[in-house]
């Protein structure tokens, strides 16, 4: 095992760790690689590659199944390069049949991801928290459930089972499947978009599995403090579109000012610093790398 390797290694097993353990975990969402060496640079024990922000960002799109898994591998491999973090990365739907889910994770994990989230969407697949997603057969997912689980070769590399049953079929069908694919060999179980605190309740109370709560800012599921979700027997709450709103919110009020030809000095307060910018990018390196060659 080469040194890349041991560090991958060593983050999945420190997530794997983390996970069993009854306090909560909390995960920013990450988008591009200012937001992953900013997240990263702020100890969190967990990031989040979020698929909705990562589609937005790298091709301007919607998350509605038009990236493909060489789009999404690239990414995965930058942030995980560019960062200490232990990564849960987005698999959407594995990008097609058996053979696609077992050659995703195999493309993930050797990337450096800590664990793979997977979802049992028909293709294309449509971001969470929105309307018109549908889910293939049950047995469809437990099969690639078992698949990812046959492929990994780092046992601790997670495997996050995500159903979104509960919009089209009803509480009762998601749960049924989240059982199904623990039993196939899932890791942490994810039941997408519940609607209210009795459905967190439920859905805490049923497994024993490490579970994924998906917090998003004007979706479907009750905005609870972590403390809260960890009481309802949660142990990981994503945060994947807080970054990416809160980033198109000073982008919209800045460009605002300039487009209305005020200039920013009167915004200076509110921007990250230059100087802080050229810190988290690793300039100092540069300028040292510099100094130390100069002719």
């Amino acid at each position: 095992m080469n040194t890349t390797q041991r560090s991958a290694h060593d983050k999945r097993l420190a997530l794997k760790s983390r996970l069993a353990r009854p306090d909560i975990v909390v995960a920013p969402g990450i988008f591009e690689l200012i937001s992953a060496k900013m997240a990263d640079a702020m100890d969190f024990e967990c990031l989040y590659m979020t698929g909705f922000g990562t589609v937005a960002s790298y091709l301007g799109l919607p998350d509605a199944g038009l990236a493909t898994y060489t789009d999404m591998h690239n990414r995965v491999a930058a942030f995980c390069a560019a960062t200490h973090t232990p990564l849960i990365c987005d698999g959407d739907t594995g990008y097609g049949g058996l053979l696609n889910v077992a050659h995703t994770v195999r493309g993930y994990e050797s990337a450096g991801a800590a664990g793979i989230q997977l979802e049992d969407q028909e293709f294309p697949k449509k971001c969470g928290h929105t309307p018109g997603r549908r889910v293939i057969a049950c047995e469809d997912m437990v099969s690639k459930i078992k698949v990812a689980a046959a492929t990994r070769q780092d046992r601790n590399f997670q495997i996050i089972a995500r159903t979104d049953a509960r919009t089209s079929l009803g509480l009762d069908e998601a749960l049924r499947r989240a059982d199904a694919y623990a039993r196939a060999g899932a890791d942490v179980l994810f039941i997408e978009s519940p609607e209210s605190v009795e459905e967190l309740e439920k859905i805490g109370g049923a497994f024993d599995l490490p579970l994924l709560v998906n917090i998003v800012e004007g979706g479907r599921t009750p905005q609870l403090p972590p403390a809260e979700l960890q009481k309802l027997g949660f142990s990981l709450a994503i945060y994947p579109a807080s970054g990416f709103l809160a980033m198109a919110q000073a982008l919209r009020q800045v460009y605002g000012q300039i487009h209305a030809l005020k200039g920013t000095r009167d915004s200076e307060g509110s921007l990250y610093s230059f100087a802080d910018m050229c810190e988290l990018m690793g300039f100092p390196e540069v300028w040292a790398f510099d100094r130390a060659h100069a002719q």
